[in-house]
Parts: C-alpha cells; sequence; structure tokens
C-alpha cells in the first residue's frame, strides 16, 4: 500500500483537532472538534474554510489551447470569456463521464481544476490528446482551499476587499495580503463563496489569517458532503462514473447549446454520437433523481431501490441526514419511468423497505452571488 501523501495544510489540521482519514490517496480531515453535523450548520449559517488541496490543478498554454481541450469536453471553451470559469466533462467514446472539472480562462492560459482520485488519469488523457502546440503544466506547488458561506465575502473582503468585485462563476489573479491567488467566487456546497489557489509555501500563513475572521471555521469532508448533497451537487465516482452519460446524470444543462447537433460546433467531442441522440430521442433507461426519506433513517449509498411490488428499479448513489433539510436526503438512478417528481419508491434498508420521494434535487434554494 503506497504511502499517503499530505497537503501544505496537513499540520494546521492536526494542531487544531482534525481527525484524519484516507481520502483520494490523501490523509484529509474528516471532522473537526465542533463535529460533522454543526461544521454542516455553520457553514450555512455563516462562513466555513475546507481544504482541497488534494485535488489536481493545471494550467494549459499555447493559442490552441481552447480548441484542443474543446475536442475532449461537450462545453463551449473556444468562448469562454477571460475572467470566466466554467463546468466542463471529461467523456468516454460511449459517451460516459471519466471526470468533471472546472475550467478558468484568465486570457494568456487555461486553469483547470480535476478531481483528486481522477488526477493522473485526467492529466494522461489531456497530454496524450492535446494536439501540438499547448503546453501542460501541473501546479503541484499550489494549495487549493474554499471559503463557502453567506459570510464568506463579508469575512474575505476584511481581508482583501477586491473579491467584492468578482460574480458567482469569475476568476482572477488577485494578491491577498501580499500573495499571488488564483480567485473564483465559486464552490460546492450551494453557498456563496470562493476557491482560492495559493502557493503552497504561503497556504498555512493565509488559512491563519482567514481562521482569525469571527465567521470562519474549519470544516471537514463530512460536512463537505452533506453539505454538497443537499445542493444536488454530484460527487465523481459516487453519482458519476464511466459507464454514465451526462443525459442519464441529469446534467443535459452542461452540454453547450454550440456543442449540440443544431449548434454552430455540433459534437466532435468523444461520446458525441450516443449523447447527442440521447438528447434528441430521450432513448435512455435510468436517470439520476433526488430523493427524500419518509422516515427518520438516512439512506446510504448502495441501497437499492425497489417499487411498491418490490422489484429493483434503481440504486442509491448518495445519502445521508441532511441537517437544513431536516430530513434524509439521497441521490441515486432510478429507471426512467420512476423519474418523475413526486414518485414514490423504496430503499432497502436491512431487509426494510423504507419509503422515499422522487424529489428536485437541489433540495435546499441555492444563493450564489450573481451580482
Amino acid at each position: 500500500m503506497s504511502e499517503l501523501s499530505k497537503t501544505p495544510l496537513y499540520d494546521l489540521h492536526v494542531e487544531l483537532g482534525g481527525k484524519m482519514v484516507p481520502f483520494a490517496g490523501f490523509e484529509m480531515p474528516v471532522q473537526y472538534p465542533l463535529g460533522v453535523k454543526k461544521e454542516h450548520v455553520h457553514t450555512r449559517d455563516h462562513a466555513g474554510l475546507f481544504d482541497v488541496s488534494h485535488m489536481g490543478q493545471v494550467i494549459l498554454k499555447g493559442e490552441n489551447a481552447a480548441a484542443e481541450l474543446e475536442k475532449l469536453v461537450p462545453v463551449d471553451i473556444i468562448d469562454l470569456p477571460a475572467g470566466k470559469q466554467r463546468y466542463a466533462l471529461f467523456t468516454n467514446d460511449e459517451g460516459g463521464i471519466m471526470d468533471d472539472l472546472m475550467v478558468t480562462n484568465y486570457g494568456d492560459h487555461l486553469y483547470v481544476v480535476v478531481n483528486a482520485a481522477c488526477k493522473e488519469q485526467d492529466i494522461a488523457h489531456m497530454q496524450a490528446n492535446l494536439g501540438e502546440g499547448v503546453e501542460l503544466e501541473v501546479l503541484d506547488d499550489r494549495a487549493l482551499v474554499a471559503l463557502q458561506g453567506p459570510e464568506a465575502a463579508q469575512a474575505l473582503s476584511r481581508i482583501c476587499p477586491e473579491v467584492n468585485e468578482l460574480v458567482f462563476m469569475d476568476s482572477r489573479h488577485i494578491a491577498i495580503d501580499g500573495v499571488d491567488c488564483f480567485v473564483s467566487r465559486s464552490g460546492y456546497t450551494g453557498e456563496d463563496g470562493y476557491e482560492i489557489s495559493i502557493p503552497s509555501a504561503e497556504a498555512e500563513r493565509l488559512c491563519r489569517l482567514f481562521l482569525e475572521q469571527p465567521e470562519v471555521e474549519f470544516i471537514g469532508l463530512g460536512a463537505r458532503d452533506s453539505l454538497r448533497l443537499e445542493s444536488g451537487l454530484c460527487l465523481y465516482g459516487h453519482d458519476l462514473d464511466p459507464t454514465t452519460t451526462p443525459i442519464e446524470g441529469s446534467l443535459i444543462w452542461a452540454i453547450s447549446k454550440c456543442r449540440r447537433a443544431d449548434g454552430e460546433r455540433a459534437g466532435g467531442f468523444p461520446g458525441a454520437e450516443k449523447i447527442l441522440d440521447q438528447i434528441a430521442n430521450k432513448n435512455y433507461t435510468r436517470k439520476r433523481v433526488g430523493l427524500i426519506a419518509s422516515g427518520k433513517a438516512p439512506i446510504r449509498e448502495g441501497a437499492d431501490l425497489v417499487n411498491a411490488e418490490g422489484e429493483k428499479i434503481g440504486v442509491v448513489t448518495s445519502g445521508s441526514f441532511g441537517p437544513t433539510v431536516g430530513k434524509p436526503v439521497a441521490m441515486g438512478y432510478v429507471e426512467t419511468a420512476y423519474s418523475v417528481l413526486e414518485t414514490e419508491v423504496f430503499a432497502v434498508v436491512r431487509g426494510k423497505q423504507m419509503p422515499m420521494v422522487v424529489s428536485k434535487a437541489p433540495f435546499i434554494q441555492q444563493r450564489y452571488y450573481r451580482g
């Protein structure tokens, strides 16, 4: 078994009582002394600081970088405005999702953030498929943190007033307390907030400065998971995988109009034929849905979903108690006939059938700052 990596903030997590667990090849804090539920509530009410330095950060340079990256994703990269960020998907030849990622246009280069568990695969995929003249640089000397919650802007602007000028999905190079950071107004909790890439050597100092703000607490992976689930956001390797298309994954919104069948740059990405056919003809048999349990017990990943007759119709891919919703919430895949809102299905937990209702995800109101 290979040794676990540590993020630049490892010592700070340990000092502050973080309970460290293995995650995607790293030692990561699952919670702090505050506890998962209080960390979740604190982020919804105030501001939470998350270490996401295990993610992969990559820079692509070269005049054809956007056009070359666009060949690998069903997304408009060529016309992505400078200073803007976009959600994208790497697809395979069968239309399945290899990973989900964020792409930012910084004018003279693209900045790409990929998931930790897929980092090596994604970098190899880009190296093998981006054409000549595209230079790929892996940023392994930077930390990445997310400051999330309704008071995130208030806390960060006290240190760096310039962050107030950003709206949702804006990105900028900003000096925070003299340190060159890549800052985007985005995140994965459904709240307003920022993702901040910091040179590793300055990461601990800046995070201590963030934590000095009265609104801010460190938040672990446990609450990060319940926050993203309440917000209806997918976790790669759980809700999305290489056998699932964006259409089955209810991510049709992530297929840019210009890449669809009637768009000016239609297709041209791996699996385009299958994905565009699914959009046009709805010929898929399962779909990702939100689920709310009628009872009190959380329904966990892996639970089978059955109909009233006890026939298997799907599976739960993410599930936990939603502290903000006040009920157990989940996401999963069901046969399309059962994907209509308000349909009752049943999760099988220890041999018992627990009623659940197909519901809109997100389960909470997303509060991104759009200006």
